[in-house]
């Protein structure tokens, strides 16, 4: 019998983030399918991260590793992860809602995507991490791609675009340093023990906002907390602890360019969920992106 080859580490994490990437895709969609619904941001986030809490807290604990097989957590570690649950997650995610008010799905996903190179540049200002050439063309022949992919798109520009634009571009840079502090801490204390705490505070945070705000969460349309429900098992749960896990296994600055696919999967969604065309401009630019991708993957860290 011909033994099988093992998957390489690197394949995994590429594979997670892939799956990761296409999940949280799907986010911008249903958001403009529950926005419909006349729901405001805050409410909606609400809704997302109240369903997901119980899950987080549910697999954290039977999947966080056993007490005496845990690496110890200093009070840095959890500072940390309390930073970055509330800046890197719940800021993140509520200015990324904020922006989808004013832009579509695509133009959301373009512009949150930046967040590859911000991821870069974070890490050799920070802690001085070189940036490999490699990394600077898959980082490049990426951003192509998104260029190339909605050049002859619609983005429903107006007087509000510029308010979303800077929006979602926040977004993009806080979530940025989630991916950083993910990729320093994760390895150490462990990937679903790491997911957990980090989204668990910002589940917290969220809450809170939404009990402090005049936004309601209850008698809402049906269809609201359908979106909500798949939001957050599909849209936040499951990609959290995928992309966490590739993190892990390539590294904060490889995983981000990885993440770079996620802009031509919300043009595929869009396609068959809102009605949108996919072009030949946008099919040459998603080919650039997996190209990129692809790179990264035969690359060595």
């Amino acid at each position: 019998m011909t033994e099988r080859t093992p998957i390489s580490p690197r394949t995994v994490g590429i594979c997670c983030l892939l799956l990761g990437a296409v999940l949280f895709s799907c986010k911008g969609v249903i958001i403009k399918l529950a926005y419909g619904y006349e729901v405001s941001s805050i409410s909606l986030l609400g809704l997302r991260m109240i369903f997901s809490l119980p899950l987080f807290l549910l697999i954290g604990y039977f999947r966080g590793g056993k007490k005496g097989q845990r690496a110890e957590m200093t009070g840095r570690d959890w500072l940390t992860i309390i930073t970055l649950g509330v800046v890197g997650y719940y800021l993140a995610s509520y200015t990324d809602f904020l922006g989808l008010q004013y832009l579509s799905a695509s133009m959301e996903r373009v512009i949150l995507f930046t967040y590859p190179t911000l991821v870069l540049i974070l890490q050799r200002l920070v802690f001085g991490t070189r940036i490999r050439p490699v990394q600077w063309g898959a980082t490049l022949l990426c951003y192509l791609g998104i260029v190339v992919a909605f050049a002859g798109s619609d983005f429903g520009i107006g007087t509000n675009f510029l308010r979303g634009a800077a929006l979602v571009f926040l977004s993009g840079l806080l979530y940025s340093t989630y991916v950083i502090g993910s990729g320093r801490l994760a390895p150490r204390i462990g990937n679903v023990r790491f997911t957990s705490l980090a989204l668990v505070t910002a589940a917290i945070a969220v809450i809170c906002h939404v009990s402090v705000s005049s936004e309601p969460v209850l008698g809402l349309p049906k269809m609201v907390y359908a979106y909500a429900v798949v939001m957050a098992i599909f849209c936040t749960v499951i990609p959290s602890y995928l992309v966490t896990e590739g993190i892990k296994r390539l590294g904060a600055g490889d995983a981000a360019i990885v993440g770079a696919i996620g802009p031509v999967a919300t043009v595929l969604l869009e396609y068959y969920f809102l009605g949108e065309i996919m072009t030949v401009l946008q099919a040459a630019g998603a080919a650039c992106i997996v190209a990129g991708v692809v790179i990264i993957g035969r690359s060595k860290g």
